[in-house]
């Protein structure tokens, strides 16, 4: 297995055991990390303080239970894809989702330097439509 996939691996263990810290440390400072279109805190957002406060905090202001199930992690070289599926439940009107996700990663130096999220974004907004 290349660097990078063990690095990315590295982090969903993190993301397993609710280590925020843990998730956030093989970020580079200038990580560009990229929600999808339609996802609740879609945009790009760049180093790991970003990230925290405009994903992972976003996410669990929005919702409870907030996870995300890996199902398949390939490697190829700098690059490496998560395969998985997010499931939740929207804190304002309770309803929950399940909804297929694709992560595309990039490491450089032992870091990521970017990230980007494929997820069927229709799911989880309406999980959050009243």
């Amino acid at each position: 297995m290349s660097e990078a996939y063990e690095i990315v691996k590295t982090h969903y263990a993190a993301s397993d055991r609710g280590d925020l810290e843990g998730m956030l440390a093989p970020l580079a400072e200038n990580c560009a990390w990229t929600e999808a279109a339609g996802f609740p805190c879609a945009g790009t957002y760049i180093g790991p303080e970003e990230v925290k406060k405009n994903v992972f905090f976003a996410l669990g202001d929005l919702f409870d239970n907030f996870t995300f199930t890996l199902n398949q992690l390939l490697d190829a070289g700098q690059h490496v894809v998560g395969v998985g599926l997010y499931a939740a439940t929207a804190k304002s009107t309770g309803k929950s989702f399940e909804a297929r996700v694709t992560h595309v990663w990039e490491v450089e130096e032992g870091k990521v330097v970017k990230f980007e999220q494929f997820a069927d974004t229709k799911l989880v907004a309406d999980a959050l439509k009243p």
